[in-house]
């Protein structure tokens, strides 16, 4: 059994306050941290920065208690100005910790200019230090000051999340300013694809008030919707508002085809837009330019631009040595024919492309057995091998990009090379192109990307499908929002019924145009995609 520890004799002043305060601090003791602290000024003892961030820390957190509010603000105030008088520099958390102060009594502008001074204190804000004056301002329905918050955020770089998108679409749409509404729609859908409960109960406020329904165009123009949307990579055209009329607002599921249960819309898997697949092409070939050897890599862009009819790159690789960590495995030239002869099947007759480096490609070709098959896949010109000293991920991740086309690899792309392509929108182009594989007992099995993309989601007829986080594991199971026009829901759900060859259930269809935006959110029922079978393939492509 241990010996106890003893407490530590001719401890100074400043040592024994910050122990004191440590155990106020840990049991959220603000009237024990207040007294320490009116003790030490009256005794002069020397408080240093970190003394006084924890004191403030400690009364900003207590302002939501409306016991401790009155005490932590008057205290909280004090501090800050004694850290000023002492000559105490604040810091990035000192600012913060004030600014909740501020926003607790409902002074927005405060916490705003302590975020705009930070530059005085060669202080960096980040995205705490912007919440309180935020949120202090939408919960005022002060949405200009609420604009010019995040603004700043973004002109030092700061973005915001979804807790903060939330709170800016909440007083866009009780302000009714319908732009903006939009706008923060499409930046849900960008930084956060998936929304909480609480975000869906906004949109679905909007969509069901007054302003809501009178916002849209009538004519709008078909042709130009569509080439936005396929610009954009699928799932959103970002054009405004479509249509007119009353919104229509159901809970539903989307179905093994990708269709919604409730107005048959098809959801798209959805792309990198075109200037960003742009930008990722240049970007890896100035990469890849830098660690080859220049010529060879440019050569190789040469011949893609004279060969670019591919509809699937295959890492060859990756393939030959699937599950070949055994005494007799090696590179496995079945198990990269059966994947080219599969793809070959699946596209309509079209050959993949087979990025081999030269090493692996000429021990083929010395093998008697694989001599004749190889040979084969150079004369159809499925085969493109990489040089000498060269990192062939460079060749098929560049040509799979050029090409928008799909990937056969199970590399998770995690290295270093992936690393220095960033992962702003990588995450987005793996779902939407790579294809993964499994080799059951011999038998190939390929991995397609999704049908779809969670993710909010804008049709060309003006149709929103809002994907909502819950725990459940199944995509066919997730809780969606389904928001169209009135007069768009019966003329989807026909067409869908006549393009699957189905009959739909009186209750789905009853059940999804029960609901419009003025209907209370009570009545509001749930589709289920249970309630119509879907059917169809998706089309293999790029």
């Amino acid at each position: 059994m241990g010996t106890p520890k003893k407490k530590k004799k001719n401890q100074t002043p400043e040592t024994q306050f910050h122990s004191d305060l440590n155990l106020c601090s840990k049991n959220k003791d603000l009237h024990g941290a207040i007294s320490l602290y009116k003790s030490a000024i009256a005794n002069n003892t020397r408080l240093n920065h970190h003394n006084l961030n924890a004191l403030l820390y400690l009364c900003s957190n207590s302002v939501t208690d409306p016991s401790l509010k009155a005490l932590a603000l008057e205290n909280g105030f004090h501090i800050f100005d004694q850290m000023s008088s002492i000559g105490i520099v604040p810091n990035e958390a000192t600012l913060t910790a004030v600014a909740r102060l501020a926003a607790a009594k409902g002074d927005g502008d405060y916490a705003f200019g302590l975020v705009k001074r930070m530059g005085e204190y060669n202080a960096l804000p980040r995205l705490r230090t912007y919440d309180p004056a935020l949120y202090c301002f939408c919960e005022k329905l002060e949405a200009e000051k609420a604009y010019e918050v995040e603004e700043h955020m973004c002109s030092v770089g700061v973005t915001a999340e979804e807790p903060e998108l939330a709170a800016l679409l909440k007083v866009s749409s009780e302000t009714g300013r319908e732009e903006r509404v939009y706008q923060y729609l499409h930046k849900l859908r960008s930084l956060v694809r998936v929304v909480s409960e609480a975000t869906a109960k906004i949109i679905e406020d909007w969509f069901k008030g007054k302003k809501g329904c009178e916002v849209g165009e009538v004519n709008s123009e078909v042709g130009k919707i569509e080439e936005a949307v396929s610009r954009n990579g699928g799932g959103w055209h970002g054009l405004g508002w479509i249509g007119k009329g009353d919104w229509v607002v159901n809970r539903t599921r989307i179905g093994l085809s990708g269709h919604c249960c409730c107005c048959g819309e098809k959801l798209f898997c959805v792309d990198i837009d075109d200037n960003e697949t742009e930008r990722f092409a240049k970007s890896m070939a100035s990469l890849a330019m830098e660690r080859e050897v220049m010529s060879n890599f440019s050569e190789f862009q040469d011949w893609l631009e004279k060969h670019g009819d591919y509809e699937a790159i295959v890492d060859g690789a990756n393939v030959g040595l699937y599950q070949q960590n055994f005494a007799d495995g090696g590179f496995s030239v079945s198990q990269l024919d059966a994947v080219v002869k599969e793809l070959y099947n699946r596209s309509g007759k079209k050959w993949p492309l087979v990025i081999l480096h030269n090493k692996r490609s000429r021990a083929l070709l010395e093998n008697a057995s694989y001599r004749k098959l190889v040979d084969e896949w150079v004369d159809k010109g499925i085969l493109y091998t990489t040089p000498n000293g060269s990192n062939d991920d460079w060749y098929w991740l560049y040509a799979t990009v050029k090409l928008k086309c799909l990937l056969v690899t199970n590399d998770e792309m995690r290295d270093h090379i992936f690393e220095l392509l960033g992962s702003s929108f990588f995450l987005k182009w793996k779902e939407r192109h790579q294809v993964k594989y499994t080799f059951a007992k011999g038998t190939l099995q390929l991995q397609m990307p999704p049908l779809y993309s969670s993710v909010i989601q804008e049709s060309e007829k003006g149709t929103w499908h809002v994907p909502i986080a819950d725990d459940c594991t199944e995509e066919s199971e997730k809780k969606w929002l389904c928001i169209t026009r009135s007069s768009e829901v019966l003329q989807n759900k026909e067409t869908f019924q006549k393009s699957n060859n189905l009959s739909c259930d009186d209750k789905l269809l009853r059940s999804c145009t029960s609901t419009t935006s003025h209907d209370n959110m009570d009545s509001l029922q749930t589709c289920d995609n249970e309630n119509v079978a879907v059917t169809g393939k998706r089309k293999e492509r790029s």
